[in-house]
């Protein structure tokens, strides 16, 4: 008996310890630009704002907006599309801003509904952070074509883009000349950068300096714990090549907190320099806090090569912990999102709370979860219940989303409280608790620890009370995350299109 609780008490000696450095290493790290899975940003300058978009992949509503007064302090406004464009279907990737005589662009990369092939398409607006109208598919090339960057030389247009990704030959970034009205490509592709040697190029961006062009493009993985993604440059005396390598291999890739580092665009700063908004993992997050916006300043020396200075933020971004009560008469409300394939929310802000319904896929096993993006590891999501207006035999509560067959939640269905997962697809039961018969509303609470574990509580006479699964293992979102997205935490919804439930409030810490 001697020899278990020496055992035990080294566990736990292991587990504090392991707590302590990641809560010490996460507290002290530099901070993100644009917190939170942002991946692929695209930046642009206008009217005295900077504005930025990110890809959304299969998050709807599509392509979050931000905007800043100086490049270091970001608020998310909006997005482009509410609905999918009529012809795509999924993987909302690689957004880019384009002005262009009075009119704001912004391309963007989806797969096509009649074959998911990726194509490029591209919308438009008098406006840079709303209204913009799609205007159907621009690039539609091979068996894929995403990043688009368009290049202006005199009166000519140009669209870049990656092409062959999913081929069995070289990657290759091709040019072709683009139509005055944007909306169409003219004459044949030309071959921009070929890659030789196999390692993956694509995010590439342009600019013009002293007689020369110069491609920055990201090399490598760009997502998952394997990833090595990184900046390198290459330049030409015409914009149609051929370009050349420049003597610095690597100019963006790792940096004491960050990692994988890559596709962005740059903007001039308000200060007449140049910046460079791009994506990066946390060291401490990682997949789990997903590929977070960063900047950096760009830099020549005097024989003309770049380098790149890190900017880390000067502040927590402003979604750093939120609590909000759900009823109408909030002013600013949140800017969910819910995976748009299988689930179709219905929002409905009223006097007493949040009225949350709307369509779920028969293949989704996890139902609906209206999502925020974390910017750490360790959290804790909690919400008010109102039992009475909600659907008895619906599911509600609380989850961590990610994705249809990889989900964790607890909520109230029926008579019962049930801590649940989704693992591989299937959906069980890994805890309950009988709900008081007294009760009309419920608070329950969802904590992720620096471990990954996941834990549940519901509030009973003004005491949390943790459901204690048989198993822990089973509590673990170890594996959870998407290839190229973060899991997140929200609301959670499961229930026939003729149900609904009631929230009166959410909040979401961060317990660092």
């Amino acid at each position: 008996m001697k020899q278990i609780n020496h055992q035990k008490r080294l566990n736990y000696i292991v587990i504090l310890l392991a707590f302590l450095f990641i809560f010490d290493v996460t507290f002290g790290q530099q901070k993100a630009t644009i917190a939170g899975d942002f991946p692929d940003p695209t930046v642009l300058y206008a009217d005295g704002k900077y504005y930025s978009i990110g890809t959304s992949s299969e998050w709807g509503p599509h392509f979050p907006i931000y905007t800043s007064e100086d490049l270091l302090d970001w608020t998310q406004t909006g997005f482009v599309f509410s609905t999918p464009p009529e012809w795509a279907q999924s993987s909302f990737w690689a957004p880019e801003y384009f002005y262009h005589k009075g009119v704001y662009y912004l391309y963007y990369s989806a797969k096509r509904k009649e074959d998911g092939v990726s194509c490029i398409g591209v919308a438009t607006s008098d406006y840079p952070d709303r209204d913009f109208v799609d205007r159907g598919i621009v690039v539609a090339y091979g068996s894929e074509s995403i990043d688009a960057f368009v290049v202006k030389e005199g009166e000519d247009l140009y669209m870049t883009w990656k092409a062959y990704g999913l081929d069995s030959r070289p990657i290759e970034l091709l040019g072709s000349r683009l139509s005055a009205d944007g909306f169409r490509l003219e004459g044949e592709p030309f071959s921009l950068l070929l890659d030789t040697a196999g390692v993956g190029i694509e995010g590439q961006s342009f600019l013009e300096k002293d007689g020369y062009y110069y491609m920055f493009y990201s090399v490598g993985n760009c997502c998952g714990l394997g990833c090595d993604y990184h900046v390198q440059a290459v330049r030409s005396k015409t914009f149609t090549g051929p370009y050349e390598r420049i003597d610095t291999r690597v100019l963006l890739g790792e940096n004491a907190d960050w990692k994988c580092m890559g596709h962005g665009t740059f903007v001039d700063g308000k200060d007449d320099k140049k910046y460079y908004l791009f994506h990066g993992y946390s060291k401490v997050g990682t997949t789990y806090t997903g590929r977070e916006g960063l900047l950096a300043e760009l830099q020549w020396s005097s024989q003309g090569e770049p380098s790149f200075v890190f900017k880390p933020a000067l502040s927590v971004n402003k979604e750093h912990n939120i609590r909000v009560d759900l009823n109408s008469h909030l002013k600013s409300k949140p800017h969910w999102q819910w995976d748009f394939r299988y689930s179709k929310a219905e929002l409905q802000y009223t006097a007493d709370g949040l009225w949350l319904g709307g369509t779920i896929q028969l293949e989704n096993p996890t139902g609906m979860v209206l999502t925020w993006r974390p910017s750490s590891i360790i959290y804790e999501l909690g919400t008010e219940i109102d039992l009475i207006n909600s659907s008895k035999t619906a599911q509600k509560g609380l989850a961590i989303y990610g994705d249809k067959d990889r989900s964790i939640g607890v909520g109230v269905i029926g008579d019962s409280i049930q801590f649940w997962v989704v693992k591989d697809g299937k959906k069980r039961q890994i805890k309950h608790e009988a709900l008081p018969s007294s009760m009309t509303k419920i608070e329950l609470k969802l904590e992720l620890r620096p471990d990954l574990e996941c834990r549940a509580f519901y509030k009973q006479s003004s005491l949390w009370v943790e459901m204690i699964p048989d198993d822990r293992g089973l509590t673990r979102i170890d594996r959870i995350s998407p290839w190229d997205r973060s899991p997140r935490p929200g609301l959670h919804f499961h229930g026939e299109e003729d149900e609904a439930a009631m929230f009166l409030s959410v909040y979401l810490n961060y317990t660092r």
